[in-house]
């Protein structure tokens, strides 16, 4: 099949330079929201959750640190836990209650990155895993509750996040353009690839084969259509970016709908988890935590977060059939 000119800037050229063009907006916007603190706000209910957690004072400063860096709140739990200032079970219960800042923290970006790669899905799809986040945090403080003895706290977590403002904009905006030079070419170089890939796939009937043979072979995904498979392919042996950069090609095409693309990053999501665990968390969990509280906590976030992903997702298929 050969292609005039016109066909390739049209369905090809245009779309993929404009696609780069939101995802640098969008990774700025995202990092400048991230800089601003926005997520101060979430300070005001960190006190009543962690007095219904029954978790102590250091657990709460923790969790106000990890607003702003997760490394910095973990850092905290283990020297507090070497110092026998907490047990085992409330390093884990405090290090899992930490994961709903630390979601906030980088939702923005994950926004950001996602809307120009699958539109107004990407509402849906960030408020599921948003709404997956709240599901973990109400288990997390009934678990403290039921399984942590009565104690006084707790931190002022609105002083604790007041401490860690930045000074000004320009050095928030200056953060920002940092971050910016770090992170887009690595987006760059997985998103022109596999968006250059998917157009030459999908109209030399490649992609139509690979559906059918991942049809066949993951029995378990039956009840999903069979479109959605690449989606998920890519999203395990590649990063999260490819996995939009697959969503948002087919989605452009009219190949699949709205509801399939969400359906396909869920399951895509749930299924990376082990190498997830081993890529991002294992590195700096093993330098904060010793080794066999590192794979315990890693165990418990990695299988808490499929959990709750799995109940949503599931919830959101039930409802949109």
């Amino acid at each position: 099949m050969s292609f005039s000119p016109e066909v390739l800037w049209s369905e090809l050229g245009w779309p993929l330079i404009r696609l780069i063009l939101f995802i640098s907006l969008g990774l700025l916007v995202g990092n400048i929201v991230e800089g601003l603190r926005w997520t101060r706000a979430m300070g005001r209910v960190a006190t009543p959750l962690i007095r219904a957690g029954r978790l102590k004072d250091i657990s709460g400063a923790s969790f106000a640190l990890a607003f702003f860096s997760g490394v910095a709140a973990n850092s905290m739990l283990s020297e507090a836990y070497e110092k026998g200032e907490i047990s085992d079970r409330e390093l884990v219960i405090s290090n899992l209650f930490n994961s709903l800042p630390t979601y906030f923290l980088h939702m923005p970006t994950v926004f950001f990155i996602a809307a120009p790669f699958i539109g107004s899905v990407a509402f849906i799809y960030v408020g599921l895993t948003l709404l997956a986040a709240f599901v973990r945090t109400g288990a997390i403080v009934l678990w403290g509750r039921f399984s942590l003895p009565e104690d006084t706290c707790c931190g002022n977590v609105l002083s604790k996040l007041k401490e860690n403002e930045s000074a000004s904009f320009s050095d928030i905006l200056a953060k920002a353009l940092k971050r910016l030079k770090r992170r887009l070419p690595r987006v760059i170089y997985i998103t022109i690839p596999i968006y250059v890939a998917f157009f030459f796939l999908r109209h030399y009937g490649f992609f139509a084969s690979f559906q059918t043979y991942l049809s066949e072979h993951l029995t378990f995904l039956s009840w999903l259509n069979p479109k959605i498979f690449g989606v998920i392919a890519f999203s395990l042996v590649a990063e999260f970016t490819a996995g939009l950069a697959a969503a948002g090609s087919l989605l452009g095409a009219g190949t699949l709908e709205p509801r399939d693309i969400v359906l396909a990053l869920m399951v895509g999501n749930i299924l990376s988890t082990p190498m997830r665990a081993i890529r991002h968390q294992l590195p700096y969990y093993a330098g904060i935590f010793r080794s066999k509280m590192a794979f315990k906590l890693i165990l418990y976030n990695q299988g808490l977060r499929a959990v709750s992903l799995v109940l949503v997702g599931v919830i959101y298929f039930l409802v949109t059939t």
